[in-house]
């Protein structure tokens, strides 16, 4: 199993509320690009907040980057505190977003997520047209190259409803 299929059963497991953005997004939608973290936004309500610590809690939780032994303990307190965490779990990594550049936060992606079968999960990713416009927003060399393929994709999906 994948970190990021891990990551995302934990998730599904605990009815945690979150949006897939970021380089698994573009996978999702046919991007051949390899990413080695999963990036989500998450709904920001408590009992959303409960769930989240909940899940990833057990699984040793850490800020990725951070100096060894730097105290951290993720809960309701910590995820309320704080806005965005990129953590690094026994599961694999995750980056914790509260809102991204170009797209807003969990209840202003939704009308531009759909639900998809992901590793066998049920859970929402952004949209490919949406996905694409906060790629251009973060305006990172990285996500403009994604860009290009992210538009051959579409590109074919319109040729294909056409047919």
């Amino acid at each position: 199993m994948s970190s990021v299929e891990a990551l995302l059963r934990a998730l599904s497991e605990q009815s945690v509320e979150f949006i897939i953005v970021g380089g698994v997004a573009a996978a999702v939608h046919g991007s051949a690009r390899v990413t080695y973290d999963l990036d989500v936004v998450y709904r920001r309500n408590t009992e959303n907040l409960a769930r989240l610590a909940a899940c990833l809690s057990c699984h040793q939780p850490y800020l990725r980057g951070a100096p060894p032994g730097l105290p951290f303990r993720l809960d309701v307190d910590t995820l309320r505190q704080g806005l965005n965490f990129t953590l690094t779990t026994n599961l694999g990594e995750v980056d914790l977003l509260d809102e991204i550049a170009g797209g807003g936060s969990y209840e202003d992606l939704l009308p531009d997520s759909v639900e998809l079968r992901v590793f066998g999960v049920t859970c929402l990713c952004l949209g490919l047209e949406k996905l694409m416009h906060v790629k251009r927003a973060a305006g990172r060399r990285k996500d403009l190259e994604a860009v290009a393929e992210m538009e051959a994709l579409l590109e074919e999906r319109r040729k294909t409803k056409r047919r």
